[in-house]
């Protein structure tokens, strides 16, 4: 019965398109009664009415703005993974259903006594917009179900990309562009205000979860089967597959993802990867939540797609240590939903490889869908010398400085040699006042440029002496009584500090807090027996993890009077905390920790944390972070694009932890 309504409903509008549209009846008048009376009767029979029935006169009526609807419960991602190996580790113990991730916009229907009551858009997950109005004119939507009970279901809005492409050359957006991708035009047609817009775009939806319904006596505790009761009720379906408990080879799910590609190219469904989800329900439920997943399943997606354009320029600006960082700025591509015009270009070889020269075609990404990079030339051979000859922030002389990586290659940077440099120097600045350094929240960068600019600072001691200019800093722009006070206060919570932070502050090269963590250790937190260390003949390349560079940085930087005078004169205007010890409470807590005592190495792009962040959460659990891979390696945790030290702890038999893995372990 469903299927004879989908023929009848397709049929019967395939002829009022070429009745009314193209005056090219296919059918005689008798005909498309008969049909029509057919769909009628199915109808009232079975409950179900689809949004494109000719049977009703769809009711399209313009809203004056969206209404905004709060969800009971919040619409979150998943965490996303390129890791095959991820997949793998997450769905071992349970069933799950590896299905098709729609590249559209997230929509929840809300059924009361059979009837669509409510549509809304996902939104930031806990409020959306309104777009009830708009669901007549898609093409697919059961108005009128036989499910009598309350059924919440959420799922995609989309257009087939064959439709998109019928359609991207007739349609503009509010820019009057061409719109760039079929996903845009279904947000946009989506929630539009005005029904008549999204009419004839053909906007489909199709469901891939049930929030609430279907829950009556049926004693079954399956996602699947609650997918396939909603097919029953005239929804389509979003193809899977079934995926058993158990360990499953890296190839097998290979071919099953290779298998839904191939089932999305054929059907031209618009798709941005796949979604592996767990099938007991139950199940679902514990595995709980962050602020922006539930954690009871793995979005995993293709790898980086590119985007052609054109490079208009390369900006040169001074880092704190000289380093001239150049940018690139293109035309504005959309990635991932989001405009992208400038990406970092790391340093000259990156530029000289690619032969990067303003004119050129290029192809962007979004490597690990977050940071823009540029991945290829498409018009080499015509490259020349772009880089500045003087500093484009004092005018002084530039040069380029030659190294090695890691790999022995050669790496050439350009460098600004004046210490006077303004950018350099503003630069050193907010790194001092940064949250891991002396962490003084009241000084943005802009504020720092302007006390310079009016010369109260010419050290970084001077911060703590900006009350001088207290009647000054309140006249300024943007400023006052209570913005000074904060900024004081802030200032002044800062001089209780501790050795990490102020050896942190220093920004001796290559100390961070990392190994900023590492010399409060060796040193048990005491700044006068690093001092003697650094200023004497201390090997602190015998430190595991630092070598000979950064034992040679250490002790060029306390040879420098300047920086020796800092170093000491600074420490008058502190107070600084002892070296923290363990306390019992902690020893309780840490009695079941795995990560007690062991060297932890982390590689890859974490969605969780930032290096830093991962680095002090493995201080935290008494564990000790290295750079490099080693029989004395405990733990890897991969993040997305692990690289060569994946394949080393592979090869040496160290356990190896995914991000979700190792969350589980420290929850």
């Amino acid at each position: 019965m469903l299927q004879e309504i989908k023929t009848l409903v397709q049929t019967l509008n395939e002829q009022r398109d070429a009745y009314y549209n193209k005056d090219s009846p296919k059918m005689t008048d008798k005909e498309y009664d008969r049909l029509f009376d057919r769909l009628e009767e199915l109808e009232k029979k079975s409950g179900i009415i689809f949004s494109n029935s000719p049977t009703k006169s769809v009711g399209y009526y313009p809203v004056s703005e969206l209404a905004k609807v709060r969800h009971t419960r919040a619409l979150l991602s998943l965490e996303k993974t390129k890791q095959i190996r991820e997949l793998a580790d997450f769905m071992e113990n349970q069933d799950t259903l590896l299905m098709l991730k729609l590249d559209g916009l997230t929509v929840k229907l809300v059924y009361e006594e059979g009837r669509l009551v409510q549509a809304s858009t996902r939104g930031d997950g806990n409020v959306g917009e309104d777009i009830t109005h708009n669901i007549p004119a898609f093409e697919n939507v059961p108005l009128s179900i036989s499910y009598r009970e309350r059924l919440v279901t959420t799922g995609e809005a989309f257009i087939y990309k064959d439709d998109f492409r019928q359609l991207k050359d007739t349609i503009r957006d509010g820019n009057g562009e061409p719109y760039k991708n079929a996903r845009n035009l279904a947000s946009g047609s989506v929630r539009n205000l005005n029904p008549e817009v999204c009419k004839g775009r053909h906007v489909h939806f199709i469901p891939f979860n049930v929030l609430e319904g279907m829950d009556e006596g049926t004693g079954v505790d399956s996602r699947e089967f609650k997918l396939m009761q909603l097919g029953v009720l005239g929804f389509d379906t979003c193809p899977y597959v079934y995926m058993e408990a158990g360990k499953h080879s890296e190839k097998e799910l290979k071919e099953q993802i290779e298998k839904l590609k191939t089932i999305a190219s054929e059907k031209e469904i618009p798709i941005d990867g796949l979604v592996l989800i767990y099938d007991n329900l139950s199940y679902s439920s514990k595995c709980g939540k962050t602020g922006h997943h539930y954690k009871d399943g793995l979005a995993y997606k293709f790898e980086d797609e590119t985007y052609e354009t054109t490079l208009q320029e390369i900006e040169w600006t001074p880092s704190r240590s000289g380093d001239l960082a150049p940018v690139a700025v293109f035309d504005s591509v959309e990635i991932d939903g989001a405009d992208v015009s400038r990406a970092s270009l790391h340093n000259l070889s990156f530029i000289k490889n690619l032969e990067l020269v303003p004119g050129c075609r290029i192809l962007v990404s979004k490597r690990n869908m977050i940071i823009p990079h540029i991945e290829d030339n498409l018009d080499r051979g015509f490259y020349y010398d772009t880089y500045p000859l003087q500093c484009p922030c004092c005018g002084s002389n530039t040069r380029i400085r030659k190294g090695k990586t890691n790999k022995g290659n050669t790496l050439e940077t350009l460098y600004c040699d004046n210490p006077e440099c303004d950018s350099q120097i503003l630069k050193k600045y907010v790194h001092f006042v940064a949250k891991k350094a002396m962490d003084i929240s009241g000084i943005s960068e802009s504020n720092l440029r302007r006390f310079l600019e009016c010369g109260w600072l010419t050290s970084f001691q001077d911060i703590y002496h900006l009350d001088r200019y207290r009647k000054e800093i309140v006249a300024l722009d943007g400023y006052g009584e209570k913005s000074y006070e904060r900024l004081w206060a802030a200032i002044n919570e800062s001089r209780n500090t501790d050795f990490i932070h102020y050896v942190t502050a220093m920004d001796i090269p290559m100390v961070g807090t990392t190994k900023s963590r590492v010399l409060c250790e060796i040193f048990e937190g005491n700044l006068d027996s690093f001092e003697k260390a650094a200023t004497g003949n201390f090997d602190f390349s015998k430190i595991e993890d630092f070598g000979d560079v950064l034992n040679r940085n250490i002790h060029t930087w306390f040879a420098n009077e300047e920086n020796l005078s800092l170093w000491r004169d600074l420490q008058m205007e502190m107070s600084f905390r002892p070296m923290e010890s363990e306390t019992e409470e902690n020893k309780l807590v840490t009695v079941d920790n795995p990560f007690q005592g062991c060297t932890i190495v982390v590689t890859g792009k974490l969605m969780t944390y930032t290096r830093d962040g991962i680095n002090t959460k493995i201080w935290e659990l008494g564990g000790k972070p290295g750079s490099s891979v080693s029989k004395n390696t405990d733990y890897l945790i991969c993040g997305e694009k692990a690289g060569s030290k994946l394949a080393k702890a592979q090869s040496l038999g160290i356990k190896i932890l995914s991000e979700v893995e190792f969350l589980d372990m420290i929850a």
